[in-house]
């Protein structure tokens, strides 16, 4: 049956808990990658015996059109669950960079494959760069606070200032709160 082993490795990635990893399951994906080869030879194949009959290929429908049309859904639908399982690893290995820090687990290593490494590598140098070039660490304080007042101490006096509904007096050390 068409696309047995690519429905295969969504199940398999949905029965995992959210935000974790199984390992890479090669085996499988290298078989569906295989089937799509295989789909894309008879999808040609069927395609040339058509031009060689001197058939229109938009307005014939025989068994070779619908042959055709039957291996190009099935090489869709592949590519489709391919992208699909590779798509949400990236997120979780996404995801990772923020829980984890630039460093995978050796646990989590075991489990990735040498692009979805790289990828890592490449979303974690991306990510240092961009925080060194705007001058943040956007990893601290990941949880938001549940206060949504700020806590100001005034360490030299300003005097009054004028915020956009109030005009508090900032003398030195003088504490406000601001939301």
């Amino acid at each position: 049956m068409y696309g047995r082993r690519a429905s295969q490795l969504l199940k398999d990635l949905s029965t995992n808990e959210p935000g974790q990893l199984s390992s890479f399951d090669t085996d499988a994906f290298d078989q569906v990658i295989k089937e799509c080869d295989a789909h894309h030879i008879e999808l040609q194949g069927m395609m040339r015996k058509m031009q060689e009959e001197g058939l229109d290929m938009q307005t014939t429908r025989n068994a070779d059109h619908y042959g055709a049309v039957i291996h190009h859904l099935a090489l869709i639908r592949n590519k489709r669950c391919l992208m699909a399982y590779v798509y949400n690893r990236a997120e979780v290995i996404q995801s990772l960079r923020w829980k984890v820090g630039a460093v995978l687990p050796q646990e989590v290593q075991q489990k990735v494959n040498y692009s979805e490494e790289e990828y890592f590598k490449n979303h974690s140098a991306a990510l240092e760069s961009y925080m060194s070039e705007m001058e943040v660490d956007l990893t601290v304080d990941m949880v938001p606070p549940k206060d949504p007042y700020i806590k100001v101490r005034v360490l030299d006096d300003i005097g009054d200032v004028f915020l956009s509904d109030q005009s508090p007096n900032l003398a030195r050390h003088s504490i406000h709160f601001l939301k």
